[in-house]
């Protein structure tokens, strides 16, 4: 069970999660948007955007953290990922630009998580004596 989730990629899962985070806020209206006529709010369900917004927040932040520690030591994925969540927490406060302020967000922690998975795999055999790892790859 511990190596199945030592194999889990937080990359992915945050690439992942960030889609999943779009498909919602993009896609959903466009098939949901009789479904207040029955009762259901599902679009527009604050629990499940800040929800969503932790999510992608702790799985990017420690994704991209460990990343920046253990392997590449570049801080321009970490600035592309909080750039992209101090947008995506905006669009919870700025009415009515919720895509406009979106489709940026999602855009940059995606490109977060994709620069940061590939400075770590060009990193991954280039250690040097400030990896604080270097002891353990040996």
């Amino acid at each position: 069970m511990i190596k199945t989730l030592r194999k889990i990629n937080l990359d992915t899962l945050g690439v992942s999660a960030s889609l999943v985070c779009a498909v919602h806020c993009a896609v959903l209206p466009l098939f949901f948007t009789s479904l207040p006529l029955f009762g259901l709010e599902v679009l527009h369900n604050k629990v499940f955007e800040y929800s969503m917004i932790i999510l992608a927040g702790l799985i990017g932040s420690y994704s991209l953290y460990h990343g920046w520690k253990k392997h590449h030591h570049k801080t321009l994925p970490l600035i592309i990922f909080l750039t992209g969540m101090v947008l995506l927490i905006l669009k919870e406060a700025v009415a009515g630009a919720e895509l406009l302020l979106l489709i940026p967000a999602a855009t940059l922690i995606i490109s977060a998580h994709i620069l940061n998975y590939k400075d770590c795999r060009k990193a991954d055999h280039c250690h040097k004596n400030d990896c604080s790892h270097e002891q353990l790859v040996g």
